[in-house]
């Protein structure tokens, strides 16, 4: 129980420096077009760092996930809508998941 509370206050002291940090750093607006490009950019570098991975293992078959992979990114330059792009990728990975089993 003793160790759950010091996890508990290292990760709140962490998410409020993350938090606190930007605000102590830059105290004005930020004018730097480099700077403002990079920070428009980070949730977008941050949440294909969260989901790549997630994409890789998420049906415990490589080949699938990564055939999956493909057909989203196919759908995705051919500029479908993410629903569609989403139900390709999910019944492809399904269908070479069957065909697997199959074989």
């Amino acid at each position: 129980m003793r160790d759950f509370f010091i996890y508990l206050f290292i990760m709140a002291g962490v998410t409020y420096l993350i938090r606190v940090l930007p605000f102590v750093i830059f105290k004005g607006k930020i004018t730097n077009t480099f700077i403002k490009s990079f920070l428009y950019y980070v949730p977008y570098a941050v949440l294909g760092a969260m989901t790549f991975p997630a994409i890789l293992f998420s049906t415990g078959n490589y080949i699938s996930s990564i055939a999956g992979l493909i057909v989203a990114c196919i759908m995705a330059f051919k500029e479908k809508s993410l629903l569609i792009v989403a139900i390709f990728a999910c019944v492809t990975a399904l269908a070479i998941n069957l065909i697997c089993m199959v074989i």
